[in-house]
């Protein structure tokens, strides 16, 4: 992207990625260069500030206008955040809205992008590297994988689960779920996946505080609480988790190399 692309008076909305400027888009990057002022999220967002700014060695020309909201606490409002960018904008400005993840997923983005349209402004996406995806990938957790899996799901904490069907073979990603945990783990036990389905949960992926749990949907609620586990985490529900090097002796009945093998001998026809 030109920095001529990038008009005054418009607004990118920018997906950060899970938290590490190496994973920022080179798009994102220069948009962060050339912007006038940045309304940032929390997780994800500020890390690739600071860390843009260190290797700088001098903060960004922009303004940053600090919109973070964490668990259970918003100081500002959705509603609020979308008149920010409306009021950035035809104040003359280029505005980046700086996003965690993807914009897009479990963003609120779409809400976003339709406020900034229905004003008048012209307001454009900018992908970023959802930690649905990435984060798993740190603990080297395939979402899908040949004979093992061959669809995955993306939800929340807060959605229901009670309608979500499929077996083992059918990853499901879990984001911002450590609140409702234990919850989540009885409603999938229940299902066909049954209490040894394994899980992962990736703590602060990419982050200082990395460290992942791993255990099965019967276990993984009391490992939780006892290792302390807390949000930012990407919980992990399915076969694909025996792939994690983590997983190691996780699962004694059978390492990945030999489940992997006895998968395939079963369903080669």
């Amino acid at each position: 992207m030109r920095t001529t692309d990038f008009a005054p008076g418009s607004v990118l909305l920018i997906g950060a990625g899970p938290g590490t400027l190496d994973l920022l888009t080179v798009r994102g990057l220069r948009a962060l260069e050339a912007a006038d002022v940045i309304v940032a999220d929390r997780l994800g967002a500020r890390t690739v500030i600071d860390e843009l700014t260190a290797e700088r060695g001098a903060p960004l020309e922009a303004e940053i206008i600090d919109v973070g909201k964490n668990p259970g606490h918003h100081p500002v409002p959705q509603e609020r955040i979308n008149e920010i960018l409306v009021e950035q904008a035809r104040a003359g400005r280029r505005v980046v809205r700086l996003k965690g993840g993807d914009p897009f997923v479990f963003g609120r983005g779409g809400e976003e992008l339709a406020h900034l349209h229905a004003a008048g402004i012209d307001a454009r996406v900018v992908p970023g590297v959802t930690s649905a995806n990435s984060v798993p990938a740190v603990a080297g957790i395939p979402l899908t994988h040949r004979r093992l899996a061959t669809a995955y799901t993306v939800i929340t904490g807060h959605d229901q689960l009670t309608g979500l069907g499929g077996g083992r073979d059918h990853t499901v990603v879990v984001l911002m779920g450590i609140g409702t945990l234990a919850h989540s783990a009885m409603v999938l036990a229940g299902g066909e996946r049954g209490g040894d389905c394994p899980v992962a949960i990736i703590e602060d992926g990419y982050g200082a505080g990395q460290r992942v749990t791993v255990g099965t949907l019967e276990t993984i609620a009391f490992q939780a609480a006892r290792r302390g586990v807390r949000n930012p985490a990407v919980v992990v529900v399915g076969d694909v988790v025996r792939l994690s090097p983590y997983a190691a002796g996780a699962f004694t009945e059978v390492n990945p190399a030999d489940f992997l093998s006895a998968l395939t001998m079963t369903r080669t026809p």
